[in-house]
């Protein structure tokens, strides 16, 4: 398709609305709003389309809008696009512009619907709960339509990126197994793997993920891993188990895994994929109940972090989602233009921005806070201790931290995941002992450490209306449900207000 020209579904519908032939010219160029319904909010491997410059799609909270820098990008033979794998996906299956550059568990359910289970998403190797199983039933494929997880094989005993064998400090045994991966014939530690399931990573505001804050990691307490590209001190924002430091070992271990490339992607491929996930972003543009988010002196949706850099810690440089500051101070003229619905959401959203901010609590028993970085157990302190990058939410201190989610007693007892047994088999656990069941060891996996059970990479917040269930293994299926983990988990006392508010502030990143 040649540069400058709309798809021929957008062509469609706007000669439908009657716009001129120099507009049709210029679609591709300028922000194009895509609807709920829209024949083209699913983008399926090589199908030519121009990304433009900006994209919005709807969702339940407003509208997200992805924006490419020095955009649009021609797609036909792009290799974030084409499906240069085996089975018939590309980069674009898992990580789609109307989820924030994720995929929602509802986007996987529309679309197997639309096909009948027939999508390259629903490929056998990771789109269902394990290749073994009748792959036309939609059973198999439950963890991904109902919680949005794709199936992860690790390697047992544990290897680094480069493939040297790394010794466990603990053993893994398998004490449920509902789908039969970790059990099966040439399945689970015994065989050589382990199979875990995790969402799909926003590929999208990548230069705060990659931004490193610190130049050791306080939450192991040891040097940073250096990039064997360039040898800088890497993040390890990347991946949930911090499996692959750089863009480059990411790209080589999702062709391998999830395109079942046969062979490697060429230097070229790497590039071109790596230019273009470094130059979109994503963020809600547009509120339902709120409006437009960069109005009144608020500065949310993606241009805001095209244009900042990763800040300081949110308690020392600009406070965290000061970018709604301006909304705890609307002055009387300014809230006659808006509707009393409009006008009380944007307070909450301020509201809901200090009690991120603000409002402490003992954290506790959570590896990565309360061991290593020397804060003691418990810790006072507020969400933003962890989320503390201004504009992102992320962490700007490198490594991983135990919240939980994945780790009796903390979890929810699912019976759709596997269930393991880790004994340490050196020093126990700083908080869980010498046996921990848990759904997903986490980044011991990477790091072959007992101390590392449970331990997961913070998400990314921006964008997190388009792409529920969060936290790595789906478990809240909505944003409430993440504030009421957090409420249980460490006891936090929140009102029902501030609840709403923490809720509203989080449907507008």
């Amino acid at each position: 398709m040649p540069r400058g020209r709309p798809s021929s579904a957008l062509r469609r519908r706007l000669l439908l609305l009657g716009l001129p032939a120099a507009v049709l010219a210029g679609a591709a160029t300028q922000s194009v709003r895509v609807g709920a319904d829209a024949p083209d909010r699913w983008w399926s491997p090589g199908e030519g389309r121009v990304f433009p410059a900006t994209l919005d799609y709807t969702n339940d909270h407003g509208t997200i809008r992805t924006l490419v820098v020095d955009g649009p990008i021609e797609t036909k033979g792009h290799p974030f696009f084409e499906p240069i794998g085996t089975n018939g996906r590309a980069c674009v299956t898992c990580h789609q512009p109307a989820d924030g550059m994720s995929l929602s568990a509802r986007t996987a359910r529309e679309r197997w619907d639309a096909t009948g289970g027939k999508d390259p998403l629903f490929a056998a190797i990771d789109g269902s709960n394990c290749p073994t199983l009748p792959q036309g039933e939609r059973a198999s494929h439950s963890l991904l339509l109902e919680r949005g997880l794709l199936r992860i094989e690790r390697p047992w005993p544990v290897r680094s990126f480069n493939g040297k064998p790394v010794k466990p400090d603990f053993r893994i045994e398998v004490v449920r197994d509902p789908n039969g991966c970790n059990s099966g014939p040439g399945r689970g530690p015994e065989a050589g793997n382990i199979s875990v399931y995790r969402r799909p990573r926003p590929v999208a505001n990548l230069k705060y993920l990659l931004a490193v804050g610190f130049p050791f990691d306080p939450k192991q307490g040891y040097a940073l891993p250096l990039d064997p590209d360039d040898g800088k001190p890497q993040s390890g924002n990347l991946m949930a188990d911090n499996r692959a430091g750089n863009l480059r070992l990411q790209m080589e271990d999702a062709a391998a895994s999830h395109l079942q490339l046969m062979g490697k992607l060429t230097p070229q491929q790497i590039d071109r994929i790596r230019d273009f996930e470094l130059r979109i972003y994503a963020a809600q543009q547009e509120s339902v109940q709120g409006g437009a988010l960069d109005t009144l002196g608020a500065e949310g949706g993606p241009v805001k972090l095209r244009d900042s850099q990763p800040g300081a810690l949110g308690s020392i440089g600009t406070p965290v989602w000061s970018e709604f500051a301006a909304w705890d101070r609307i002055s009387p003229a300014d809230a006659a233009r808006l509707t009393p619905e409009q006008l009380a959401f944007r307070q909450s959203v301020a509201r809901g921005a200090r009690v991120f901010r603000d409002r402490t609590f003992l954290i506790f028993d959570s590896a990565g806070i309360n061991s290593r970085m020397g804060f003691g157990n418990p810790v006072r302190n507020s969400c933003v201790f962890c989320h503390n990058m201004t504009q992102m939410g992320n962490d700007v201190a490198p490594g991983q931290v135990d919240l939980g989610t994945t780790t009796l007693p903390f979890a929810d007892p699912w019976d759709d995941l596997p269930l393991f047994r880790v004994t340490c088999l050196g020093e126990p656990h700083p908080h869980y002992g010498r046996v921990i069941l848990t759904y997903d060891p986490g980044f011991a996996l990477t790091s072959g450490k007992c101390a590392d059970v449970g331990k997961i990479t913070l998400q990314s917040m921006r964008g997190l209306a388009a792409r529920a269930p969060y936290f790595s293994n789906g478990l809240a299926k909505d944003l409430r449900a993440v504030v009421d983990y957090y409420e249980r988990r460490y006891n936090i006392g929140y009102t029902e207000q501030e609840k709403q508010d923490l809720v509203n502030l989080m449907s507008v990143l």
